[in-house]
């Protein structure tokens, strides 16, 4: 199925008023239905080739992947293809970014966060590793989808500090998991479901250190019928508010359902669960 017969996407990145250069990348494929956002770390243009990196690679397998099989397709343990494949090539991606710092001296210590959207069968699967997050507006509900590996969640979690005071911590771009750093990471993953007139956005910590949630919000409420003015909106909006980070934004669309094809067994055999 052509994803771009039901999605709308728009991916924006900016350099945001401070840094010079930007190690944020983005990428996102509307015909297979999916999108890519990396926030890179580490010293000169380290980071940069460590976003470039994870995006370039996971959106090239991605890309094969599903065109070889459908995503929600199930593999033999009862997983979507959309999830096994997410899990395969997160994993393989962060080896690529490890090998990469631990031969070049010039990229030692380089990593990324990641966060990924496969959309298929009225449902979305997000990956992520990192603090670069997902949101969803339906409605007038807005909701934060992922949940930050970073140090300021896990105190938020034990109940150490508030989400307010996590607004003012100084440990703001502290992460627990990231993509590149060690031989091995684990990638949170889960399903949810999708209706049409959803919107998502998929930004880095630039966009969201910036400027509020309710602030993001409105703003979706209020330009999600131009999705290309809302993302410069929301751009300028963390630039407007100090723009101390690059800053990176994917909004998605949904415009109408997308249940997979399904042939007379796999119909036959829904009735039964």
């Amino acid at each position: 199925m052509d994803m771009s017969t039901v999605l709308e996407i728009v991916a924006s990145s900016n350099p945001g008023m401070v840094r010079t250069n930007n190690e944020d990348a983005v990428l996102a494929n509307p015909v297979r239905g999916f999108a890519v956002l990396a926030d890179g770390m580490g010293g000169y243009n380290a980071g940069e080739v460590a976003s470039g990196m994870a995006t370039a690679l996971l959106g090239s397998e991605l890309d094969r992947a599903f065109l070889e099989r459908e995503p929600s397709s199930e593999d033999a343990s009862g997983k979507s293809w959309a999830q096994t494949t997410l899990v395969a090539e997160m994993a393989r991606v962060n080896g690529a970014i490890y090998q990469a710092s631990q031969s070049q001296p010039q990229y030692a210590g380089m990593g990324t966060t990641l966060v990924v959207a496969v959309f298929h069968d009225n449902k979305v699967t997000v990956g992520h590793i990192g603090d670069s997050r997902m949101y969803r507006l339906r409605g007038e509900d807005f909701q934060q989808i992922t949940r930050d590996h970073s140090l300021l969640q896990e105190q938020i979690d034990a109940g150490l500090i508030t989400a307010e005071q996590a607004r003012h911590s100084q440990n703001k771009n502290l992460v627990t998991r990231a993509v590149g750093i060690d031989p091995e990471v684990a990638a949170e993953i889960h399903d949810h479901p999708v209706l049409p007139g959803d919107v998502y956005l998929l930004c880095s910590d630039g966009l969201n250190d910036m400027v509020e949630d309710d602030e993001i919000a409105m703003t979706l409420g209020a330009l999600s019928a131009n999705l290309e003015l809302c993302a410069m909106q929301l751009i300028q909006m963390a630039n407007d508010n100090g723009g101390r980070d690059n800053v990176s934004v994917i909004l998605v669309k949904v415009k109408g359902d997308y249940p997979a094809k399904r042939g007379w067994l796999s119909r036959f055999l829904a009735w039964f669960k």
